[in-house]
C-alpha cells in the first residue's frame, strides 16, 4: 500500500510540473519533471511486481527501475540525436531581418520584461528570425546598453505546446578583441566556441536582470576598457554562426558541409557530446564546461 501512495503521489507532482511548464515554459519545472519520472518509472515498475506477486524482493525492483531508466532514456537519446544530424535543421541558422513586429509575446512576464528593459536604458537595436525546416521561426530581438558596451539578445525559442521559452545572451567585447558572453540557453551544445570567447552559461538562472547582474560582476573582475558594439545585429549575428560553424568543423564535431549527405552534420564525438550535454542539462541544469 506505501508502494501505491507514493506511486499515485509522484503522477499528481508529475501532472503539476507538466501543467507548470506548459503555462510558463520554464526549464527549471522541466527538469524537476525528469527526475519526478524518472523515480514515478521505478516506483511502476516495483508496484507491478508486487501486483503480479514476483518472489524477489521489493527493494531490487526499485534498484532496477532506477537504473533502467537512464539507459532507456539514452537509447531514446542516442536516436534523436542521430535523426537530428540527418535531418535538414540546420545547426547555426542563418537569420534575416524580421519586419513583421510579431517577436514580442503579449504575456504579462514578456510586458514586464519590456519595462524593465526600459528603466536599465536598453535600446531596440533590430529584430531578427531564423527560419526553420516544419515549424515556427527563431525569433530574437536585439538590444543594445546606454553605452553600446553591452548588447542584449532575447531568443524566443518556440516549443511544441505553442508556449515560449526565452533565452538571454549578453555579450561585451573588450578592448584586446576578447567576446565575454553570459547566457541562460537551456538548449545543449556540446562544441567549440572561437578562441576569443569567454562563455559562461547559466541555465538556472531565467531572470534577465540577475543574468545581467552576473554579467556585471565579470565585467567588473575584467578593468579592461569595452569597446563600443556598433555592427548591425544581423551582420554580427550571423558571422557568429559562421564562426562557430567553422571552428566545430575543424574541431571534428561537424562533417564539412560536402559529406553531410552521406555523414550527417554530426560526427560520432559531436553526437557524444551533444549526448552528454543534454543529459547534464535535463536533470542537473548544468551545461558542460567550457
Amino acid at each position: 500500500m506505501p508502494l501505491l501512495a507514493i506511486f499515485c503521489g509522484l503522477l499528481v507532482l508529475s501532472a503539476v510540473l507538466a501543467y507548470a511548464q506548459h503555462a510558463l515554459a520554464s526549464p527549471v519545472y522541466t527538469i524537476l519533471g525528469n527526475w519526478v519520472r524518472w523515480a514515478l518509472f521505478a516506483f511502476f515498475l516495483a508496484n507491478a511486481a508486487v501486483y503480479f506477486e514476483s518472489d524477489r524482493p521489493v527493494w531490487l525492483w526499485l534498484a532496477t527501475g532506477f537504473l533502467l531508466w537512464p539507459l532507456l532514456e539514452t537509447m531514446y537519446s542516442w536516436l534523436a540525436i542521430r535523426a537530428l544530424s540527418l535531418s535538414t535543421i540546420p545547426l547555426f541558422p542563418r537569420f534575416m531581418v524580421n519586419h513583421t513586429n510579431d517577436t514580442w509575446p503579449n504575456q504579462p512576464r514578456f510586458i514586464a520584461l519590456r519595462d524593465w528593459l526600459r528603466e536599465e536604458k536598453f535600446t531596440h537595436v533590430q529584430s531578427l528570425k531564423a527560419d526553420l525546416p516544419d515549424g515556427p521561426p527563431l525569433r530574437v530581438s536585439v538590444f543594445n546598453d546606454a553605452e553600446a558596451h553591452i548588447r542584449l539578445q532575447l531568443q524566443f525559442n518556440p516549443q511544441p505546446t505553442g508556449n515560449v521559452v526565452l533565452s538571454a545572451v549578453f555579450t561585451s567585447i573588450t578592448a584586446s578583441g576578447a567576446r565575454l558572453v553570459t547566457d541562460n540557453v537551456y538548449l545543449p551544445f556540446g562544441g567549440f566556441y572561437p578562441a576569443a570567447w569567454e562563455v559562461e552559461r547559466h541555465p538556472w538562472l531565467r531572470s534577465p536582470e540577475r543574468l545581467m547582474c552576473r554579467h556585471l560582476r565579470r565585467l567588473a573582475g575584467r578593468p579592461e576598457l569595452l569597446q563600443p558594439i556598433t555592427d548591425e545585429p544581423i551582420a554580427e549575428l550571423n558571422q557568429q554562426q559562421l564562426a562557430l560553424e567553422r571552428t566545430n568543423t575543424e574541431n571534428g564535431i561537424l562533417f564539412p558541409r560536402s559529406q553531410h549527405e552521406e555523414h550527417g552534420i554530426l560526427t560520432w564525438e559531436g553526437r557524444y557530446r551533444v549526448w552528454k550535454e543534454a543529459w547534464l542539462l535535463s536533470y542537473f541544469g548544468l551545461p558542460r564546461r567550457y
